[in-house]
């Protein structure tokens, strides 16, 4: 084999590692096992057998090709990547199976070689100062001495980081020193032609470094964006926690006020109201969805304007008109409550005639329009422009509905003081069992 042909073998052993981790990275069963530090023995077992199925086929190809593709044969790589993800079990069963092949051409000392690499790797992974150290192995050795000896509290990590190159370098050398003695027993990629230079074979060595490393980053790539998503997820549900909490006291404030304001004048009203709030106060506790039916919406809609009218009697009244096909449909949670309250609060209470509250549900084209208004005093034109970043209610389910759509929902207010408020949401149709958007 010419140099040339030599250095394009070692290139190309680059590019079918980087191929396969890239793959393997697209797995999802493989995504989640990267995310797990601690494996069950049938986890390991799992991940030894999906190494030995695809990197042992790279052994095979080489063997039944006698030595076309030798690029492909990656066991020595894969075996301690192996044992430095799940461990030694991992890594000598990964090593056994991937010998397979090369035991049936009669290479003999592949088994002991690969087994003993995964164990290697296992013990790397054990000795690791923290888990995060394997997936930050770089095989720059220059600032890895830089931080041993100017950094204190770095010395064990950087310790770590060189013994890990060291390991990678003394595998590969016992590999190409059996080859040398007994060539017929074992494969290895190394210069064949008389009197090489030593940097021919120093390749081999910066080839497996490499091939090592590859795949580590490419994974821990994957792995911080599995983490970002999920942080992402987490900040998401936080803030819908939050805007949730910061709804349902609001609402309970008020309907005690209610309470309080009848226990005095009317005991046997109090006394309703004090049954259907413990309705209320159980239907929140018991949910924890982040979506609901609008039937369920509009029944919690009807126990608290039940509660309201009590208080204002014939000034209050309450029209709804619901498409039957909208009543199954998934609406945020505590969505029409803030705004049918802002009515009765901010719209009807001053009013001394009192006034009425409509709300429309409708489908169109596979959105869900829903429309709360009030023929109550109004908002002011001034105030009316910054209400959804000021008014304590709609901001709120404003800020829910951005959380939960993006940019796929709308959320306009129409208000003439003196003719009253109309508020108008408009979100894609989702159907119980589709899987919501957060």
């Amino acid at each position: 084999m010419a140099l040339e042909q030599y250095l394009i073998v070692l290139l190309l052993k680059l590019g079918v590692v980087t191929l396969l981790a890239s793959f393997l990275a697209r797995s999802g069963a493989f995504q989640r096992m990267l995310m797990r530090e601690q494996r069950t023995l049938n986890q390991r077992l799992l991940l030894a057998l999906s190494f030995a199925s695809i990197f042992g086929t790279g052994a095979a190809i080489r063997i039944v090709t006698r030595g076309v593709y030798q690029a492909v044969d990656l066991g020595l790589e894969a075996s301690l990547l192996a044992g430095l993800l799940g461990g030694y079990v991992t890594g000598l069963l990964a090593g056994s199976l991937i010998s397979l092949p090369a035991m049936l051409r009669h290479e003999y000392l592949t088994l002991p070689l690969l087994a003993g690499v995964g164990a290697l790797g296992g013990l790397l992974r054990s000795m690791a100062p923290d888990p995060e150290q394997i997936w930050r192995f770089s095989p720059f050795l220059d600032l890895r001495i830089y931080r041993y000896f100017r950094r204190n509290h770095e010395h064990a990590k950087a310790a770590f980081q060189m013994f890990f190159l060291l390991a990678i370098l003394a595998a590969e050398f016992v590999r190409l020193s059996l080859d040398r003695f007994f060539p017929a027993w074992i494969f290895a990629l190394r210069p064949r032609w008389p009197h090489p230079h030593p940097l021919a074979e120093a390749a081999v060595y910066v080839t497996t470094v490499f091939a090592v490393t590859l795949p580590l980053k490419i994974w821990n790539n994957t792995r911080n964006e599995r983490k970002l998503e999920e942080q992402q997820r987490l900040l998401i549900q936080a803030r819908l926690d939050a805007l949730s909490r910061q709804i349902n006291p609001h609402f309970l404030f008020n309907t005690l006020n209610t309470v309080s304001s009848l226990i005095r004048t009317d005991p046997d009203q109090a006394r309703a109201v004090v049954y259907k709030l413990s309705n209320i106060l159980r239907r929140l506790l018991r949910k924890h969805d982040n979506f609901n039916a609008l039937s369920e919406e509009l029944d919690f809609i009807d126990d608290y304007l039940s509660i309201e009218m009590i208080r204002f009697g014939d000034k209050l009244r309450f029209d709804k008109q619901v498409d039957p096909a909208a009543l199954d449909c998934l609406v945020p949670s505590m969505i029409l409550q803030p705004l049918v309250e802002n009515c009765v609060r901010h719209g009807l209470s001053r009013k001394i005639e009192g006034g009425t509250i409509r709300l429309r549900a409708e489908l169109h084209k596979g959105r869900l329009r829903l429309l709360v208004e009030d023929d109550g005093v109004g908002i002011p034109e001034a105030r009316l422009a910054t209400l959804l970043e000021e008014g304590i209610g709609v901001s709120n389910v404003n800020e829910r509905l951005k959380v939960l759509f993006g940019s796929d929902y709308r959320m306009w207010i129409d208000s003439k003081p003196g003719q009253g408020t109309r508020v108008e949401i408009e979100i894609p149709q989702l159907h119980a069992g589709a899987t919501p958007p957060g």
